[in-house]
């Protein structure tokens, strides 16, 4: 690990700062939980947004408060249509801001489109400072994206269980409802991922810099007959 990444200090920093992350949430959920206010859980969601974005353009070269707010609208719009369509429409929660459905879906959702625009922002920017068009970096960067994910429906249930659908398995629930619920999961994450990744490409081709630097019309890198010195 040393020799790749000259140095560690970023897997222990990472590592230290989940372990305490996850010590905190134990604390904090017990009262989110009981929590019976819409404009509070919409604050806590919205903390997640924030900081889900910011971490998402940190692996992405030459970083800027754009990209971090192309990034903060990609995350917060893939996110709440996602999240509004799974728990009103698919599993109907009652009431519709219920803090034991809404901020751990949320997590989940959330989470996975800061991945994929961390894969796809990270791979566009390099896909373009080699040199190549717009439109084929654009899709060598979403197909990067959505590897992770992808790669999950296919092991799902026969490389290994998802942790959801184990916990509920040792927690007495029928398996086939574990299963029920880790589809609706799945498809979540598939989804968000998705478009997360594509409205970011999308957002980045207008209004960030770097990319507009870099896109150029397929003639525009052909020698015209008119510039060759004879």
């Amino acid at each position: 690990m040393y020799a790749w990444t000259a140095g560690v200090g970023t897997g222990i920093y990472a590592t230290v700062r989940m372990l305490v992350q996850l010590l905190a949430v134990g604390f904090v959920l017990v009262f989110i939980f009981e929590s019976e206010s819409p404009l509070f859980i919409a604050g806590v969601l919205a903390v997640m947004l924030l900081v889900a974005s910011s971490i998402a353009v940190r692996p992405i070269p030459e970083t800027t408060w754009r990209s971090y707010g192309l990034a903060l609208i990609a995350i917060t719009l893939s996110s709440v249509a996602t999240l509004a369509l799974v728990t009103q429409s698919v599993i109907g929660v009652e009431p519709w801001f219920s803090p034991r459905y809404i901020v751990p879906l949320a997590g989940m959702i959330i989470a996975g489109a800061m991945n994929a625009i961390s894969l796809a922002g990270e791979r566009m920017h390099v896909e373009l400072s080699r040199g190549e068009a717009y439109e084929a970096a654009r899709r060598t960067a979403f197909k990067a994206s959505i590897i992770p994910i992808t790669n999950s429906l296919f092991a799902v249930g026969i490389v290994a269980l998802p942790g959801m659908m184990t916990g509920q398995i040792l927690s007495g629930v029928s398996p086939l409802v574990a299963v029920k619920y880790q589809i609706v999961v799945m498809n979540m994450l598939f989804g968000a991922t998705g478009a997360a990744s594509a409205l970011y490409l999308v957002l980045c081709r207008r209004y960030d810099k770097h990319a507009s630097r870099h896109h150029k019309m397929p003639h525009e890198n052909e020698t015209h007959p008119s510039d060759v010195s004879l």
